[in-house]
């Protein structure tokens, strides 16, 4: 892999718990490796040669792409940046490290040392923002982006399976709900099933898309939304009780508890994803 070039005295830099080791092409976190393409390697070494800066996209054209490489540029600087994003749990809509300048380029934002140097190269970020790598509202250290994003959209899809099963099987549940709720009752469960399995599907798969494509105001369009989520989902929280003949009280009193908490975790978990920076 070729790598930029850099001073001798420059070859491992640090920024906050990463080291990227020029001469051996590598990105360690915390002393661990951590795999990351060419590409966005590059793009790495290229912010970090000039910390603090503006590196336009055409100067990253240059560096990585030759004029004589034929390759949809935009796309596979996008790409590239988004993996690096990845790799490093950063955000473009909260920036830690990699921040975008629309139209103008990208800049790296956090403190950088060279391995052989005690005093920073640049330092245009606050000095403890970098030092530390605790979650700027949570009392715990900051997860990996992917996998809070990851559980997130499980959960998605588990609800959407939870309303299309519901809505494919509406004559089971009505069997099952005139058996302790005759009459108007059932037509009620029945009805709010249809009502808010649809909705919910509208709900979910906007949710589901948004964090496919890190929309960076899907925190704030949630807990805006959250007091109409909440007893969606606190309602569909009962749904276990449906076949309480088949798993028995006990497993879907269980499971019910368990949902109920769901929309919490939910709303914790774009907290993580979706950091405010600090003031």
């Amino acid at each position: 892999m070729s790598t930029p070039q850099a001073s001798p005295a420059g070859r491992t830099l640090r920024f906050g718990i990463f080291e990227l080791d020029l001469a051996a092409a590598e990105l360690r976190k915390n002393g661990v490796r951590i795999r990351l393409q060419e590409q966005p390697f590059q793009v790495l070494a290229l912010l970090l040669e000039r910390p603090g800066e503006i590196v336009s996209r055409e100067d990253m054209r240059q560096r990585l792409w030759p004029a004589d490489t034929f390759v949809d540029f935009d796309h596979s600087l996008n790409t590239a940046v988004n993996k690096l994003r990845e790799a490093l749990g950063d955000s473009a809509s909260s920036p830690r490290y990699v921040e975008t300048l629309a139209r103008r380029g990208y800049r790296f934002v956090a403190p950088v040392q060279a391995a052989e140097q005690a005093a920073p190269m640049s330092a245009p970020a606050p000095p403890a923002e970098a030092a530390s790598q605790q979650h700027p509202e949570l009392q715990l250290p900051l997860p990996h982006r992917g996998l809070t994003r990851s559980l997130f959209a499980l959960i998605q899809v588990m609800y959407l399976v939870f309303y299309l099963i519901a809505l494919f099987r509406l004559s089971e549940v009505d069997r099952i709900t005139s058996a302790f709720l005759p009459g108007w009752g059932s037509f009620a469960i029945v009805a709010a099933v249809l009502v808010t399995g649809g909705v919910g599907i509208i709900l979910r798969s906007y949710l589901l898309s948004a964090i496919g494509f890190d929309y960076g105001l899907l925190r704030q369009n949630f807990e805006r939304l959250f007091l109409g989520i909440l007893p969606l989902d606190q309602l569909w929280a009962a749904a276990p009780f449906l076949i309480t003949h088949e798993i028995g009280f006990g497993a879907a009193f269980a499971a019910t508890a368990a949902l109920l908490y769901v929309p919490f975790a939910e709303r914790t978990l774009l907290r993580m994803a979706y950091p405010r920076p600090r003031s």
